[in-house]
């Protein structure tokens, strides 16, 4: 059993987390830009299924191996870079049609979420570093980093749901124009391209 006091600190710190901008808050906006509230929800979901999976992989110790074994860790970065990267194009050289957009399947939404979740490592690491302030040493390890990684991953779920919904209904009233249609999908485009950049970055640094 976890104390709840100490679930009740770890709380505001893991909200205050999930309200900082990053690499999955982004992702979350472009998909509701460029199609709908309902795949941005889908790839929330899928971001907060990567999450987990790091938390496990985490609690089962594994996050050694990636410190361990920096050619790894360099390689999936470049990966999700890539992916990225390809992203950005399919969606800077495909054409949104004008009116009502049909909405993009939330099944592949959900993937490319969990996917682009996955290629960043630092999750893990940043698991590592925050999460063990709040275990207990003579309690089980593992059941205790999934619980509080189930907090992060459901206030991460919750407000990058949000942000996309908040994308979602902008974007289907800028799709009906076809300047701003234009600069919708440079503007997504941007967002995939400028993330996949920052890993590349990232990654390209000793």
């Amino acid at each position: 059993m976890i104390d709840p006091i100490l679930l009740l600190a770890f709380v505001p710190a893991a909200l205050a987390l999930n309200l900082t901008p990053g690499a999955d808050m982004l992702f979350c906006l472009a998909q509701g830009l460029r199609g709908s509230a309902r795949p941005a929800i889908a790839a929330s979901a899928g971001i907060s299924v990567g999450a987990m999976v790091h938390v496990t992989l985490a609690g089962l110790g594994l996050g050694a191996l990636m410190e361990a074994v920096p050619w790894l860790f360099g390689a999936i970065r470049w990966i999700g870079a890539a992916y990225l990267l390809w992203l950005a194009w399919k969606t800077l050289t495909t054409p949104l049609t004008t009116g009502d957009l049909p909405p993009a399947r939330p099944s592949r939404a959900f993937r490319d979420g969990m996917l682009v979740n996955l290629s960043n490592p630092k999750v893990i690491l940043f698991i590592l570093a925050f999460v063990p302030q709040f275990i207990t040493p003579d309690a089980p390890v593992l059941p205790q980093f999934l619980v509080f990684g189930g907090v992060l991953s459901v206030g991460g779920f919750v407000i990058n749901g949000l942000v996309g919904i908040f994308a979602g209904r902008i974007g289907k009233r800028i799709r009906r124009n076809s300047r701003a249609e234009r600069g919708l999908r440079t503007l997504s485009a941007g967002i995939f391209g400028t993330l996949a950049l920052r890993i590349g970055w990232e990654a390209a640094r000793p």
